[in-house]
Protein backbone atom coordinates (compact mmCIF):
# COMPACT_ATOMS: atom_id res chain seq x y z
CA UNK A 1 0.00 0.00 0.00
CA UNK A 2 1.03 3.01 -0.90
CA UNK A 3 0.58 6.45 0.92
CA UNK A 4 -1.46 7.64 -1.95
CA UNK A 5 -4.60 8.56 0.25
CA UNK A 6 -8.24 8.28 -1.79
CA UNK A 7 -11.93 9.78 -0.81
CA UNK A 8 -14.93 7.56 -1.80
CA UNK A 9 -18.26 8.81 -1.78
CA UNK A 10 -21.44 7.41 -1.99
CA UNK A 11 -24.83 7.12 -0.22
CA UNK A 12 -25.22 3.34 -0.62
CA UNK A 13 -23.25 1.33 1.57
CA UNK A 14 -22.91 -1.50 -0.78
CA UNK A 15 -21.22 0.69 -3.12
CA UNK A 16 -18.61 1.91 -1.00
CA UNK A 17 -18.07 -1.69 0.27
CA UNK A 18 -17.32 -2.87 -3.36
CA UNK A 19 -15.01 0.47 -4.15
CA UNK A 20 -13.15 -0.43 -0.91
CA UNK A 21 -12.76 -3.40 -1.99
CA UNK A 22 -11.33 -2.46 -5.00
CA UNK A 23 -8.92 0.44 -4.08
CA UNK A 24 -7.83 -0.72 -0.93
CA UNK A 25 -4.92 -3.20 -1.45
CA UNK A 26 -2.94 -0.11 -3.23
CA UNK A 27 -4.08 3.00 -1.56
CA UNK A 28 -5.04 4.14 1.66
CA UNK A 29 -9.11 5.10 1.59
CA UNK A 30 -11.31 7.40 3.44
CA UNK A 31 -14.83 7.11 2.66
CA UNK A 32 -18.31 9.47 3.34
CA UNK A 33 -21.92 8.56 2.82
CA UNK A 34 -22.88 12.25 1.72
CA UNK A 35 -21.92 15.13 0.16
CA UNK A 36 -21.61 17.01 3.45
CA UNK A 37 -19.68 14.67 4.73
CA UNK A 38 -17.35 14.36 1.94
CA UNK A 39 -16.33 17.99 2.30
CA UNK A 40 -15.73 17.54 6.12
CA UNK A 41 -13.95 14.48 5.66
CA UNK A 42 -11.55 16.74 2.89
CA UNK A 43 -10.69 19.50 5.60
CA UNK A 44 -9.19 16.70 7.55
CA UNK A 45 -5.74 15.50 7.28
CA UNK A 46 -4.60 13.50 5.55
CA UNK A 47 -6.33 15.37 2.33
CA UNK A 48 -7.04 13.13 -0.39
CA UNK A 49 -4.87 13.02 -3.55
CA UNK A 50 -8.34 11.67 -5.81
CA UNK A 51 -11.79 12.26 -5.04
CA UNK A 52 -13.97 9.13 -6.49
CA UNK A 53 -17.87 10.96 -6.34
CA UNK A 54 -21.24 9.55 -6.67
CA UNK A 55 -23.26 11.94 -8.55
CA UNK A 56 -27.07 11.49 -7.59
CA UNK A 57 -27.02 11.85 -3.39
CA UNK A 58 -30.22 13.15 -1.59
CA UNK A 59 -28.84 16.04 -0.65
CA UNK A 60 -25.84 17.61 -1.51
CA UNK A 61 -25.32 15.57 -4.89
CA UNK A 62 -21.94 14.77 -6.67
CA UNK A 63 -22.63 18.23 -8.67
CA UNK A 64 -22.61 20.41 -5.84
CA UNK A 65 -19.53 19.06 -4.29
CA UNK A 66 -17.62 19.34 -7.13
CA UNK A 67 -18.73 23.08 -7.63
CA UNK A 68 -17.77 23.74 -4.07
CA UNK A 69 -14.63 21.80 -4.64
CA UNK A 70 -13.34 23.81 -7.30
CA UNK A 71 -14.52 27.24 -5.58
CA UNK A 72 -12.01 26.82 -2.67
CA UNK A 73 -8.29 27.38 -3.91
CA UNK A 74 -7.43 24.90 -1.36
CA UNK A 75 -9.25 22.21 -3.32
CA UNK A 76 -8.87 23.48 -6.36
CA UNK A 77 -6.70 21.06 -7.80
CA UNK A 78 -7.56 18.09 -6.44
CA UNK A 79 -8.81 15.20 -9.25
CA UNK A 80 -12.38 13.89 -9.03
CA UNK A 81 -13.78 11.08 -10.66
CA UNK A 82 -17.31 10.71 -10.83
CA UNK A 83 -18.88 7.17 -10.21
CA UNK A 84 -22.37 6.99 -11.74
CA UNK A 85 -24.75 5.19 -12.98
CA UNK A 86 -26.10 7.94 -14.96
CA UNK A 87 -25.61 7.39 -18.33
CA UNK A 88 -26.22 10.10 -20.71
CA UNK A 89 -23.87 12.87 -22.17
CA UNK A 90 -25.73 16.10 -20.74
CA UNK A 91 -24.86 14.63 -17.46
CA UNK A 92 -21.13 13.79 -18.42
CA UNK A 93 -20.63 17.38 -20.06
CA UNK A 94 -21.61 19.10 -17.38
CA UNK A 95 -19.85 17.04 -15.00
CA UNK A 96 -16.62 18.01 -17.12
CA UNK A 97 -17.74 21.25 -17.36
CA UNK A 98 -17.61 21.60 -13.75
CA UNK A 99 -14.18 20.25 -13.78
CA UNK A 100 -14.25 16.38 -13.03
CA UNK A 101 -11.70 14.98 -14.60
CA UNK A 102 -13.11 11.09 -15.63
CA UNK A 103 -16.40 9.25 -15.26
CA UNK A 104 -16.61 5.77 -14.29
CA UNK A 105 -20.09 3.91 -15.44
CA UNK A 106 -21.65 2.01 -12.42
CA UNK A 107 -21.80 -0.75 -12.01
CA UNK A 108 -18.28 -0.83 -11.64
CA UNK A 109 -15.18 -3.15 -13.16
CA UNK A 110 -12.26 -3.90 -10.56
CA UNK A 111 -9.39 -3.19 -13.56
CA UNK A 112 -11.31 -0.22 -15.36
CA UNK A 113 -11.32 1.53 -11.84
CA UNK A 114 -8.26 1.01 -11.07
CA UNK A 115 -6.76 1.87 -14.55
CA UNK A 116 -8.84 5.34 -14.29
CA UNK A 117 -7.74 5.75 -10.70
CA UNK A 118 -3.90 5.30 -11.40
CA UNK A 119 -4.10 7.12 -14.78
CA UNK A 120 -5.40 10.32 -12.90
CA UNK A 121 -2.80 9.86 -10.12
CA UNK A 122 -0.22 9.99 -12.35
CA UNK A 123 -1.60 12.90 -14.32
CA UNK A 124 -1.54 14.68 -10.60
CA UNK A 125 1.42 13.54 -9.96
CA UNK A 126 3.39 15.05 -13.00
CA UNK A 127 1.15 18.29 -12.04
CA UNK A 128 2.46 18.46 -8.93
CA UNK A 129 6.20 18.07 -9.93
CA UNK A 130 5.86 20.63 -12.54
CA UNK A 131 4.31 22.93 -9.99
CA UNK A 132 7.16 22.75 -7.39
CA UNK A 133 9.66 23.02 -10.21
CA UNK A 134 8.07 26.70 -11.49
CA UNK A 135 7.53 27.39 -7.86
CA UNK A 136 11.55 26.25 -7.63
CA UNK A 137 12.37 28.25 -10.81
CA UNK A 138 10.30 31.42 -9.38
CA UNK A 139 12.28 31.49 -6.70
CA UNK A 140 15.34 30.83 -8.31
CA UNK A 141 14.32 33.75 -10.71
CA UNK A 142 13.50 36.00 -8.19
CA UNK A 143 17.07 35.20 -6.08
CA UNK A 144 18.53 35.86 -9.46
CA UNK A 145 17.13 39.28 -10.05
CA UNK A 146 17.79 40.36 -6.64
CA UNK A 147 21.68 38.87 -7.22
CA UNK A 148 22.05 41.74 -10.26
CA UNK A 149 19.89 43.79 -8.71
CA UNK A 150 22.49 43.91 -6.08
CA UNK A 151 25.75 43.79 -7.91
CA UNK A 152 23.91 46.45 -10.24
CA UNK A 153 23.50 49.22 -7.33
CA UNK A 154 26.85 48.30 -5.55
CA UNK A 155 28.85 48.79 -9.27
CA UNK A 156 26.93 52.11 -9.76
CA UNK A 157 27.19 53.21 -6.13
CA UNK A 158 31.17 52.32 -6.37
CA UNK A 159 31.43 54.38 -9.76
CA UNK A 160 29.72 56.94 -8.42
CA UNK A 161 32.24 56.87 -4.89
CA UNK A 162 34.98 56.73 -7.67
CA UNK A 163 34.21 60.17 -8.70
CA UNK A 164 33.93 61.36 -4.82
CA UNK A 165 36.91 59.98 -3.82
CA UNK A 166 39.11 61.99 -5.87
CA UNK A 167 37.18 65.09 -4.90
CA UNK A 168 37.40 64.78 -1.09
CA UNK A 169 35.10 68.10 -0.41
CA UNK A 170 32.22 66.22 -2.57
CA UNK A 171 30.86 64.08 0.92
CA UNK A 172 27.59 62.64 0.86
CA UNK A 173 26.82 64.66 -2.55
CA UNK A 174 25.46 61.39 -4.50
CA UNK A 175 23.28 60.81 -1.69
CA UNK A 176 21.73 64.18 -1.82
CA UNK A 177 21.10 65.00 -5.33
CA UNK A 178 19.72 61.25 -5.39
CA UNK A 179 17.39 62.13 -3.34
CA UNK A 180 16.62 65.48 -4.66
CA UNK A 181 15.90 63.99 -7.82
CA UNK A 182 13.49 61.75 -6.21
CA UNK A 183 12.13 64.58 -4.93
CA UNK A 184 11.33 66.37 -8.13
CA UNK A 185 10.06 63.22 -10.01
CA UNK A 186 7.67 62.12 -7.78
CA UNK A 187 6.34 65.90 -7.44
CA UNK A 188 6.07 66.35 -11.65
CA UNK A 189 4.69 62.61 -11.71
CA UNK A 190 1.21 64.27 -11.66
CA UNK A 191 1.99 66.95 -13.67
CA UNK A 192 0.04 67.06 -16.92
CA UNK A 193 3.32 67.68 -18.68
CA UNK A 194 5.69 65.18 -16.91
CA UNK A 195 3.04 62.18 -16.22
CA UNK A 196 3.81 60.23 -19.14
CA UNK A 197 7.37 60.33 -18.95
CA UNK A 198 7.69 60.01 -14.78
CA UNK A 199 5.83 56.74 -14.39
CA UNK A 200 7.19 54.26 -11.65
CA UNK A 201 9.50 52.93 -13.68
CA UNK A 202 11.03 56.05 -14.42
CA UNK A 203 11.65 57.20 -11.39
CA UNK A 204 13.68 53.96 -10.22
CA UNK A 205 15.68 54.26 -13.54
CA UNK A 206 16.31 58.23 -12.31
CA UNK A 207 17.35 57.37 -8.80
CA UNK A 208 19.72 54.48 -9.83
CA UNK A 209 21.11 56.59 -12.72
CA UNK A 210 21.60 59.84 -10.78
CA UNK A 211 25.36 58.68 -8.85
CA UNK A 212 26.81 58.40 -12.13
CA UNK A 213 26.22 62.10 -13.18
CA UNK A 214 30.03 63.12 -12.68
CA UNK A 215 31.58 59.98 -13.14
CA UNK A 216 33.46 61.66 -15.79
CA UNK A 217 35.28 63.60 -13.35
CA UNK A 218 37.67 60.64 -13.17
CA UNK A 219 38.92 61.76 -16.26
CA UNK A 220 39.99 65.41 -14.86
CA UNK A 221 43.60 65.76 -13.85
CA UNK A 222 44.39 66.35 -10.61
CA UNK A 223 45.87 69.64 -10.43
CA UNK A 224 42.43 70.85 -12.01
CA UNK A 225 40.01 69.11 -9.84
CA UNK A 226 41.63 69.45 -6.69
CA UNK A 227 43.05 72.72 -7.42
CA UNK A 228 42.28 74.93 -4.05
CA UNK A 229 40.59 77.79 -5.49
CA UNK A 230 39.34 79.46 -8.83
CA UNK A 231 40.17 77.81 -12.44
CA UNK A 232 41.48 79.95 -15.21
CA UNK A 233 39.63 80.12 -18.37
CA UNK A 234 41.78 77.44 -19.53
CA UNK A 235 41.08 75.64 -16.58
CA UNK A 236 38.12 75.65 -16.59
CA UNK A 237 37.58 74.33 -20.19
CA UNK A 238 39.24 71.39 -19.32
CA UNK A 239 36.82 71.15 -16.40
CA UNK A 240 33.48 71.03 -18.25
CA UNK A 241 34.71 68.01 -20.34
CA UNK A 242 33.61 65.76 -17.49
CA UNK A 243 30.29 65.93 -19.12
CA UNK A 244 31.15 64.62 -22.26
CA UNK A 245 33.89 62.16 -20.52
CA UNK A 246 31.16 60.67 -18.60
CA UNK A 247 28.69 60.08 -21.17
CA UNK A 248 31.62 58.71 -23.08
CA UNK A 249 32.26 56.14 -20.95
CA UNK A 250 29.27 54.72 -20.21
CA UNK A 251 28.74 54.34 -23.83
CA UNK A 252 31.62 52.42 -24.07
CA UNK A 253 30.57 50.21 -21.60
CA UNK A 254 27.86 49.43 -22.84
CA UNK A 255 29.69 48.79 -26.49
CA UNK A 256 32.21 46.50 -24.73
CA UNK A 257 29.21 44.32 -23.04
CA UNK A 258 27.25 44.43 -26.71
CA UNK A 259 24.06 45.24 -24.94
CA UNK A 260 22.64 48.10 -22.90
CA UNK A 261 20.00 48.90 -20.40
CA UNK A 262 17.33 51.74 -19.27
CA UNK A 263 19.20 52.91 -16.52
CA UNK A 264 22.71 52.90 -18.70
CA UNK A 265 20.88 55.38 -21.26
CA UNK A 266 19.39 57.46 -18.58
CA UNK A 267 22.58 57.23 -16.98
CA UNK A 268 24.31 59.06 -19.77
CA UNK A 269 21.58 61.45 -20.80
CA UNK A 270 22.44 62.82 -16.84
CA UNK A 271 26.44 62.44 -17.02
CA UNK A 272 25.94 64.41 -20.38
CA UNK A 273 23.74 67.03 -20.17
CA UNK A 274 23.18 67.70 -16.29
CA UNK A 275 24.95 70.88 -17.17
CA UNK A 276 22.39 72.31 -19.92
CA UNK A 277 20.59 75.44 -19.34
CA UNK A 278 17.01 76.00 -20.16
CA UNK A 279 18.03 79.33 -21.81
CA UNK A 280 21.17 77.50 -23.83
CA UNK A 281 23.79 78.80 -22.17
CA UNK A 282 25.10 75.49 -20.59
CA UNK A 283 27.43 72.73 -22.18
CA UNK A 284 28.81 70.63 -23.18
CA UNK A 285 26.19 70.68 -26.12
CA UNK A 286 24.14 74.37 -25.73
CA UNK A 287 20.82 72.50 -25.40
CA UNK A 288 17.96 74.19 -24.62
CA UNK A 289 14.48 74.11 -23.42
CA UNK A 290 12.44 70.70 -24.08
CA UNK A 291 15.79 69.68 -25.89
CA UNK A 292 17.44 68.58 -22.71
CA UNK A 293 16.56 65.36 -21.44
CA UNK A 294 14.18 65.72 -18.68
CA UNK A 295 16.44 63.61 -16.74
CA UNK A 296 19.29 66.35 -17.01
CA UNK A 297 16.82 68.99 -15.95
CA UNK A 298 15.88 67.63 -12.86
CA UNK A 299 19.83 66.40 -12.51
CA UNK A 300 20.82 70.23 -12.87
CA UNK A 301 18.42 71.56 -10.08
CA UNK A 302 19.31 69.21 -8.10
CA UNK A 303 23.28 69.35 -8.42
CA UNK A 304 23.47 73.26 -8.06
CA UNK A 305 21.40 73.53 -4.81
CA UNK A 306 23.52 70.87 -3.15
CA UNK A 307 26.84 72.99 -4.76
CA UNK A 308 25.44 76.20 -3.06
CA UNK A 309 24.89 75.00 0.15
CA UNK A 310 27.89 72.92 0.88
CA UNK A 311 31.30 74.67 1.30
CA UNK A 312 34.25 74.11 -0.37
CA UNK A 313 37.73 75.74 0.17
CA UNK A 314 37.03 78.30 -2.43
CA UNK A 315 33.85 79.77 -0.90
CA UNK A 316 31.60 79.33 2.21
CA UNK A 317 28.27 77.10 2.20
CA UNK A 318 25.06 78.95 1.62
CA UNK A 319 22.07 78.47 3.65
CA UNK A 320 19.19 76.78 2.10
CA UNK A 321 16.81 80.07 1.81
CA UNK A 322 19.73 81.83 -0.41
CA UNK A 323 20.13 79.01 -2.72
CA UNK A 324 16.66 78.94 -2.92
CA UNK A 325 16.58 82.46 -4.22
CA UNK A 326 19.33 81.47 -6.24
CA UNK A 327 17.07 78.57 -8.04
CA UNK A 328 13.94 80.79 -8.23
CA UNK A 329 16.25 83.64 -10.18
CA UNK A 330 17.36 80.87 -12.70
CA UNK A 331 13.50 80.03 -13.58
CA UNK A 332 13.48 80.25 -17.09
CA UNK A 333 17.05 80.90 -17.49
CA UNK A 334 19.09 77.98 -16.01
CA UNK A 335 16.27 76.07 -14.74
CA UNK A 336 12.95 74.92 -16.24
CA UNK A 337 10.41 76.33 -14.93
CA UNK A 338 8.38 73.79 -14.16
CA UNK A 339 10.95 72.03 -12.09
CA UNK A 340 12.27 75.03 -10.16
CA UNK A 341 8.20 75.17 -9.22
CA UNK A 342 8.48 71.32 -7.87
CA UNK A 343 11.35 72.98 -6.01
CA UNK A 344 9.88 75.30 -4.36
CA UNK A 345 6.33 73.11 -3.22
CA UNK A 346 9.17 70.49 -2.07
CA UNK A 347 11.93 73.19 -0.48
CA UNK A 348 10.95 71.55 3.28
CA UNK A 349 12.06 68.45 1.69
CA UNK A 350 15.19 69.27 0.20
CA UNK A 351 16.22 71.26 3.13
CA UNK A 352 15.03 67.68 5.36
CA UNK A 353 17.55 65.97 2.73
CA UNK A 354 20.32 68.46 3.43
CA UNK A 355 20.33 67.65 7.09
CA UNK A 356 20.05 64.01 7.08
CA UNK A 357 22.74 63.27 4.26
CA UNK A 358 25.39 65.86 6.40
CA UNK A 359 28.54 65.66 5.55
CA UNK A 360 29.35 63.88 8.64
CA UNK A 361 31.52 61.01 7.41
CA UNK A 362 28.24 58.51 7.55
CA UNK A 363 26.58 57.55 4.17
CA UNK A 364 22.85 58.00 5.00
CA UNK A 365 20.29 54.78 3.56
CA UNK A 366 19.61 54.75 0.09
CA UNK A 367 17.09 56.43 -1.56
CA UNK A 368 14.07 53.91 -2.02
CA UNK A 369 12.71 54.35 -5.65
CA UNK A 370 9.65 52.36 -5.03
CA UNK A 371 8.26 55.11 -2.22
CA UNK A 372 7.41 58.91 -2.28
CA UNK A 373 9.80 61.46 -0.30
CA UNK A 374 8.47 62.21 2.99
Amino acid sequence: MTETTLLIVDDEPANLAVLAWVLRPHYRVRAASSGEQALRAISTPPRPDLILLDVMMPGMDGHAVLSQLRADPATHDIPVIFVTALDDEISEERGLKLGAVDYIAKPIKPAVVLARVATQLELKQARDRLTEQNAWLEAEVARRMAENQLIQDVSIHALGYLAEIRDTETGNHIHRTQQYVHALAWELSDHPRFAAQLDDHAIQLLVKSAPLHDIGKVGIPDHILLKPGPLTPEEWTIMKTHARLGAEAIERAEHAAHQTADFLVMAKEIARWHHEKWDGSGYPDGLAGEAIPLSARLMALADVFDALITQRVYKPAMSYSEARDIITAGRGKHFDPAVVDAFLSNFDIFASIAEACADNGEPPPAADPAQPQP
